[in-house]
């Protein structure tokens, strides 16, 4: 097989393992803790990268990168995982996932203000299909409706903020990628470094809970790291050499895919008005990449 459809593979590879993060952090949020359970997860996360894209010395990152990229990409990291381990209920932890994925829209409208880039009027209607839609998901059976949604956030307003608050910080390191990364990969590093912060939270913080450990709660475990970690892994080759089109275009329906895997893995009715929301996701992010006339070399699409 041509080198290039082997990369192209590997990368729609990635999106696939991506798409199962949601239900599997939720998994092993339930017997380690929303913390303690990130802090595993990155920790086996780093050495499954550690082994497959090995280790970038200090030395060859750009210093406002290393700096400005790292504190983004933890602080995106951790907000991701806690919203969903902070999440109440399954139901409640796929709607924060669906929140999450909002980045792509707001990538493309960073990159635009923050990145010269040229967009057209399609990024307008973009935004508001995008935004509906997450609605859409929080208005459950009742559909668009302010009070439900409210009701829905008002009852855990922390995990539905930090999901937020993810959305809009990795599409600030998305930008600060394109203008200062200079080609260097820090992912096992950023992985670390958000290990320790979660050990540190873990230890010196209010969260005490004790870890359930069965055959059921590791295997959960390390399948999740394994989908952080590899999934990166994947990305980065189907990104340097793969069609790199096909790949983000086929990222912005990661919230459909994520959506399915999840209602299957934490065994949750979602009904119709979920999935019309979620497709409206996926239609607002691909109207806000279809604006800029050509694709941005972003270093994820996440979950």
């Amino acid at each position: 097989m041509h080198s290039e459809k082997k990369a192209t593979l590997t990368g729609l590879c990635a999106i696939v393992l991506w798409s199962t993060i949601v239900g599997l952090i939720r998994e092993v949020s339930q017997s380690f803790g929303a913390v303690g359970g990130a802090a595993l997860i990155y920790s086996i996360a780093s050495i499954f990268l550690l082994l497959s894209v090995g280790w970038v010395s200090l030395k060859l990152f750009p210093k406002r990168y290393l700096i400005l990229g790292g504190v983004l990409m933890v602080a995106y990291e951790v907000c991701l995982a806690l919203s969903i381990g902070y999440a109440t209920d399954s139901r409640q932890a796929i709607e924060i996932g669906m929140v999450n994925y909002l980045w792509p829209s707001f990538t493309m409208v960073a990159t635009v203000v923050f990145h010269s880039k040229k967009a057209n009027w399609l990024i307008v209607p973009g935004i508001i299909i995008a935004m509906l839609g997450v609605g859409l998901v929080l208005g459950g059976a009742e559909g668009i409706d302010l009070p439900v949604m409210w009701q829905h956030i008002y009852t855990n307003p922390l995990s539905y903020a930090l999901a937020f608050l993810g959305a809009c910080i990795w599409a600030a390191y998305c930008v600060v990628t394109i203008k200062m990364a200079k080609g260097v990969n820090g992912i096992t590093l950023f992985f670390m470094i958000v290990a320790v912060v979660m050990w540190l939270q873990y230890f010196f913080g209010s969260e005490q809970m004790p870890m359930d450990i069965h055959f059921y709660s590791i295997a959960y475990l390390l399948l999740a790291a394994c989908v952080m970690g590899f999934g990166y892994a994947a990305w980065n080759v189907g990104m340097l050499r793969g069609n790199v089109t096909i790949l983000t275009g086929a990222s912005y329906f990661i919230p459909v895919f994520s959506s399915a895997f999840s209602a299957l893995l934490l065994s949750t009715s979602l009904e119709v008005s979920f999935w019309k929301g979620a497709l409206l996701v996926c239609l607002g992010s691909v109207l806000c990449w279809l604006s800029t006339r050509q694709v941005n070399r972003v270093s994820k699409p996440n979950v």
